[in-house]
């Protein structure tokens, strides 16, 4: 598989467990760490270990094991390296402090298939509540 193609099927596993703002940064003119990082943002500890745990797996059951992680124990940064690609799965806060976008800002950002924004939160009304309509007057 390329490359860009694997960097992409990340993102899209990322994306499948609500992840956000998600980038892909091109290195492979500025670094030998890796070709591509795949940077994600996620509000609680619970999803950024559901985002690394739903990447490694899915990869996993398909032959591509990860080379190597960190970050579980602190679950603010978790990386998984599968050697030309690394995963950079953020708490929101943590991101914003590491900054890897600046860090490495020489780096093309990629387009993504879709857009990958931070899902909207949807709320239902409550249920046995009546709406309130205004009644108006007919002339």
């Amino acid at each position: 598989m390329e490359t860009i193609k694997f960097a992409r099927q990340i993102a899209d596993l990322v994306q499948n467990k609500k992840g956000y703002d998600i980038k892909i940064l091109d290195l492979r003119k500025l670094s030998g760490v890796a070709d591509y990082f795949v940077i994600c943002s996620a509000d609680a500890d619970r999803q950024v270990k559901a985002i690394a745990d739903e990447v490694e797996e899915k990869l996993s059951k398909n032959g591509i094991k990860c080379f190597h992680k960190e970050g579980y124990d602190t679950l603010t940064w978790v990386i998984l390296d599968y050697f030309d690609v690394m995963l950079h799965v953020f708490k929101a806060d943590s991101r914003t402090y590491y900054n890897l976008e600046k860090l490495w800002g020489d780096a093309p950002i990629l387009p993504l298939e879709e857009p990958a924004e931070k899902p909207k939160r949807v709320t239902q009304p409550k249920t046995g509540t009546k709406s309130k309509t205004s009644k108006t007057k007919k002339s």
